[in-house]
Parts: C-alpha cells; sequence; structure tokens
C-alpha cells in the first residue's frame, strides 16, 4: 500500500528530532520564510528548501523525483499562487489551475514516498461572502464564495479536502491551518497589488520622506479587520505539527479585531508621519467585518504572542532595511 502510517500510532513526534528532513514548500515567501526562521530558532537542521527555479511545483514528474530522491520525514505546504481581488479578476486560470497543480503533486508524492505527517495551509477566503462573525472551521462550504477570489478559494478547499481524503482512504497523517490576514517580513510591499497593512505602511512611509502634507485612505475606516504577525503563524504551525492530527481543518488567527481606522493611525504613529490622515468617504468600505474564530487552537493550548503595534514595529525595521528605494 506504501505511504506513511498515521504518527498518532507510529513515528516519533515531530519536535522530538531535531536531524529529521523538513521540506518547506515555499521558503521564500511571507509564510514560508516565517516558517523557516521558526525552525532554524527550534533548532532543526535539516530543512529541504528548493526555489522555483530549482524545483517547480506545478510538474509532477520533477515533484515525483524530488520526493524519491530526498525522501523527507515532515512536509509543510506553505508554496502558493497569490495576489489581490485584481490579479484574481485578471488572471483566474492561473489562480485555479496553479495551486490545484502545487498541492495536488506535493500532497499525493508525500504520500507516495512516506512523508510521516503534512501541514497544508490555506487562507481565510475559503469561507462563504456570508459567513457569520467570528468564522468558525464549520462553515466551510456552507454557502457561496466573495467572486473576486473564488478560484483561489476553491483550489485552497480542495487542499483541505485531499489532506482528509487522503487521512480517510490512507491513514495518512495530513492535516491544514487556515491563517487570517498575515503580515511581517517578506511581505509584498508593492504600491498597486498589496494587501491593506502594508499598502498603508508603504504610503505613510513614501509621505513621511517626501514632506507630504496629508495621506488620502479610502473609506470610512469603519471596517474590522483581523491581523496576525506571520511569526506568530510559524509559531501555530510548530504547534499544530506537534499537537495536532485530525480530519478537521483549524483556524489560526489572532482573535483580536481593529478597525482601519484604528490601523491606520497605528501604522501613521510606528512610520512617524506627522502630516494629517484623511478620509475619503466617498469610496467604498469593503466587507463590515472579518474574523475568524479561532477558539478550538486555543483549546488546543496555542494562543498568539506578538501585538499589534510590536508586529508593525518590526515589520516596518524590515521595511526600512529592504524595501524603500
Amino acid at each position: 500500500m506504501g505511504g506513511a502510517a498515521d504518527n498518532a500510532s507510529s513515528g516519533s513526534s515531530f519536535l522530538s528530532d531535531k536531524s529529521a528532513k523538513i521540506f518547506v514548500a515555499g521558503h521564500r515567501g511571507l509564510v514560508g520564510s516565517a516558517i523557516v526562521r521558526k525552525l532554524q530558532q527550534l533548532g532543526f537542521t535539516n530543512l529541504l528548501l528548493r526555489s522555483h527555479s530549482e524545483l517547480d511545483l506545478t510538474r509532477q514528474s520533477d515533484v515525483e523525483s524530488f520526493f524519491a530522491n530526498e525522501k523527507p520525514r515532515f512536509v509543510i505546504l506553505a508554496a502558493a499562487k497569490v495576489g489581490g481581488i485584481h490579479a484574481n479578476n485578471t488572471y483566474p486560470a492561473d489562480f485555479i489551475a496553479i495551486n490545484l497543480q502545487i498541492q495536488t503533486n506535493v500532497i499525493d508524492s508525500a504520500y507516495r514516498h512516506g512523508v510521516q505527517k503534512l501541514l497544508f495551509l490555506g487562507s481565510s477566503c475559503i469561507y462563504p461572502k456570508f459567513a457569520p462573525q467570528p468564522i468558525p472551521e464549520d462553515a466551510l462550504l456552507t454557502g457561496p464564495l466573495e467572486p473576486t477570489n473564488e478560484w483561489y478559494a476553491v483550489a485552497k478547499i480542495a487542499g483541505i479536502k485531499m489532506c482528509q481524503a487522503y487521512r480517510i482512504q490512507h491513514n495518512w497523517n495530513a492535516i491544514s491551518g487556515m491563517p487570517t490576514n498575515l503580515y511581517g517580513p517578506n511581505d509584498n510591499f508593492h504600491p498597486e497589488n498589496s494587501h491593506v497593512l502594508p499598502a498603508l505602511m508603504r504610503r505613510f512611509h513614501e509621505a513621511k520622506v517626501n514632506g507630504a502634507k496629508e495621506v488620502v485612505v479610502w473609506g470610512s475606516g469603519s471596517p474590522l479587520r483581523e491581523f496576525l504577525h506571520v511569526d506568530d503563524l510559524a509559531d501555530a504551525v510548530a504547534f499544530l505539527m506537534e499537537e495536532y492530527s485530525d480530519l478537521g481543518h483549524v483556524n489560526v488567527g489572532s482573535g483580536k479585531e481593529v478597525s482601519i481606522k484604528e490601523l491606520a493611525e497605528l501604522v501613521k504613529e510606528v512610520v512617524g508621519f506627522e502630516g494629517d490622515l484623511v478620509w475619503d468617504k466617498s469610496k467604498p468600505d469593503g466587507t463590515p467585518r472579518k474574523l475568524m474564530d479561532s477558539s478550538k487552537l486555543a483549546e488546543l493550548g496555542w494562543n498568539p504572542k506578538i501585538s499589534l503595534k510590536d508586529g508593525l514595529v518590526d515589520t516596518y525595521k524590515w521595511y526600512v532595511q529592504n524595501v524603500q528605494q
């Protein structure tokens, strides 16, 4: 039959052998790079890392050979094609096809080459557009998705279901974690297609450098959002690899809501922009509230440690050293 047995019944725990081979797929991204930092900090010495040019995860035969040759014991799947609303609308075929290819190739090869445990990472966009707030895990597939990113969301839902199917059919230890909005070092600060937090940071920084009098932000500032520093996510990933082996996916959030107005004021303060913050209320606000219910993870014994203020200070330090022109 091949494949690895559920590590509930065999094999060592994740943290017990620091020389275990761990394949972190997507190690250069926001999430993957944080996971690598965390694993190195925990003392792991045998991380398998491959850039896109070294290993194209959309090519099944290449992924198959990689697993056959390297035989990792653990896999953390943080590789994905990601982008904002504009990118999802422009390249829907890329978002569904590339993500399905990456997931299917990695999950199936991992199973067939005896990987002991795999963690698949998704996104909070898997949930229905009108899910209850805060969003519990069981809201999945209870209603229509947000149309702007359904191509990405459908791929991620398929990844969760694939992990569940391999557990049911093969008794294989594949789990899934669904993070909320993330931020931190290695985020995308591109002026056109970045998310709200890095976009605000860049705009306040550029306004400060250019001596601008004001920064205009769209909307009223009233929508509520949740943010998790990516180092907290990496800590949760290590926790789930050690502690969790079950069928259901697990939400990973901060459990703390902040209005866009509070966020903008905090970013302005961290960046040190002295001018005015102006709200353009003629522009749309988006969803009034988006928060995940992370009580399942809290009950397992994990809680985030990095406050939004501390996380913003850390991220701005990284931005100034690595991004600003």
